[in-house]
């Protein structure tokens, strides 16, 4: 029986997947290596650094450490500038109420997410209450379709992986979540995320959390 959910966040909770392209293609530009949509899209749940390291791999670029920290970082204040014009209108459609309503039906919730600026992206839309757990990137290193991320949020919320349902945009998150040993509801294009449990296009057409569970 599930009795918790583990979230991702960028393109499930929040559309913030817009501010990371807006950001790592200022930075591909400053480089000069080409970065469009089919790029980002291979950038989905994994770290900052791998992202970092799929670009410069995609340019022919080598960098050392040193010069990579510097990228990661001025990546991250690019990123944070929009990040702080955020606001609730950012929560994708039905994601909000999905969350009041499984918190009143018992379900136990928690983020598992590569992003390490989960918490404030959290705070500025006004969700951080709704999480009984956040496990992010400055608790977890390794990127999906590894599944610590969210075999840690199961721990944490004291449940058993297959007690848990894992909510993702992302074809390695789905990987990381049956890697994991638990089911999966892929939010966004069934083509790409047609491992999923089920394919959803938004929460919208969930809103009963303990009705969905009956269709897995």
């Amino acid at each position: 029986m599930i009795r918790g959910f583990l979230f991702d966040l960028d393109g499930v909770i929040v559309d913030t997947a817009k501010f990371h392209f807006i950001a790592w293609q200022r930075m591909a530009a400053v480089l000069h290596i080409h970065f469009g949509q089919k790029e980002n899209e291979q950038l989905k749940g994994i770290s900052r650094e791998e992202s970092l390291d799929r670009i410069l791999h995609w340019g022919g670029i080598t960098l050392q450490q040193e010069e990579k920290q510097h990228w990661m970082d001025q990546k991250n204040a690019w990123y944070l500038e929009c990040v702080a014009k955020m606001g609730p209108e950012e929560i994708l459609p039905g994601v909000a109420s999905f969350l009041r309503e499984a918190r009143k039906q018992g379900f136990s919730i928690a983020l598992g997410s590569a992003s390490k600026n989960a918490v404030p992206i959290l705070e500025q839309t006004g969700l951080l209450s709704a999480f009984d757990q956040i496990v992010d990137g400055t608790v977890v290193t390794t990127s999906k379709p590894d599944p610590h991320v969210f075999l840690e949020g199961a721990r944490r919320l004291g449940l058993a992986p297959e007690q848990c349902l894992v909510f993702e945009d992302a074809e390695a998150g789905i990987e990381a979540a049956h890697n994991g040993g638990m089911r999966s509801i892929g939010v966004g294009d069934p083509n790409v995320l047609h491992r999923a449990h089920r394919v959803i296009q938004s929460f919208k057409e969930i809103p009963d959390p303990s009705a969905l569970i009956h269709t897995l």
